[in-house]
């Protein structure tokens, strides 16, 4: 059992993707109302070794012994992957062992204003960063960031990696409606979007709920109008749909085995995480998949949303 590696994991949009976790539970430099990971419990935009190259590049040697190559390697995880210092040394170690696998970075991408950032991982193949807000109430709003953290830094440091990257960049933009889904605010995303100029703008919504209680998933017609509102060619639509199944390592046990758990009692995603000994984003790609089936339905209890066999 790995501590900082996760998965493979099947994506919907990388295929099996190895996690690699760069930091601890739960810290990250936003506290965003949706995330499905929980509540950051550590808000910081400070940058440090929060684990140790070492450990990381000793579990990756050893899966690399032991196991076929996965589709994509992917830093992502608990929280903000670069937060961790040692991001460049970990990915120029992944590129010069196997350089056949390409690599992505799922990030927010509020310390893209800081140089020395946007330079650990130009040699990533495919970067996904996160844009919600176009305002700074907005984002305030959504994204709850610590008072360190500077709107305008982050949206000019998105921009100027942009500039200075030279793989794919997938924009993510997360639609909550009643949150970022005015005209206005639509409006001014596309004008940062231009700017960005990413090879690909993905939509995005709550699959299941957040960190803050009463949010709902914008629908399929909401999107949709989303995507017509801004009338650019490389919009895609990525909410969540059972077509990760017909991926070709989706894993039945490891169904059988949330669905085992869930009869006997409900349980929270952390919950099926502690027991299964499963990485939270492993746990919650799987219920993506079961609740498009409509095998299993979450109820709302005082420690929080639990998951139950539908009946």
């Amino acid at each position: 059992m790995y501590k900082y590696l996760f998965g493979p994991v099947p994506s919907r949009r990388l295929g099996m993707s190895l996690g690699v976790d760069l930091v601890p539970r739960k810290v990250c430099s936003l506290d965003c109302v949706y995330c499905e990971a929980g509540k950051t419990t550590k808000l910081t935009t400070e940058r440090k070794e929060y684990v140790k190259t070492e450990k990381i590049i000793g579990e990756l040697t050893d899966y690399f012994r032991n196991n076929p190559d996965p589709d994509y390697i992917t830093f992502s995880g608990y929280g903000e992957p670069t937060l961790n210092i040692a991001i460049g040394k970990v990915l120029e170690f992944i590129k010069e062992n196997k350089p056949d696998i390409p690599v992505a970075v799922l990030t927010n991408g509020t310390l893209f204003g800081d140089a020395k950032v946007r330079q650990s991982i130009l040699k990533a193949d495919l970067v996904l960063p996160s844009l919600d807000a176009a305002t700074e109430a907005v984002f305030l709003k959504i994204n709850r960031p610590p008072d360190s953290l500077i709107f305008e830094d982050y949206i000019n440091g998105l921009i100027d990696f942009s500039r200075e990257f030279g793989g794919k960049i997938w924009l993510e933009i997360f639609i909550l409606p009643g949150y970022n889904d005015s005209e206005e605010e639509l409006a001014a995303l596309k004008k940062i979007i231009l700017q960005i100029k990413p090879d690909s703008i993905q939509l995005n919504t709550l699959d299941r709920p957040g960190s803050v209680t009463d949010l709902r998933g914008a629908t399929r017609a909401e999107l949709q109008r989303v995507a017509g509102f801004w009338q650019m060619d490389n919009v895609v639509i990525i909410a969540a749909s059972p077509e990760r199944k017909k991926i070709r390592s989706y894993r039945t046990d490891t169904e059988s085995a949330i669905l085992e758990t869930i009869a006997r009692r409900p349980c929270t995603v952390d919950d099926l995480s502690k027991i299964l000994g499963f990485h939270i984003n492993e746990v919650n790609k799987y219920l993506d998949v079961l609740e498009a089936e409509q095998k299993i339905e979450t109820t709302k209890q005082e420690r929080g949303y639990f998951y139950k066999i539908k009946k």
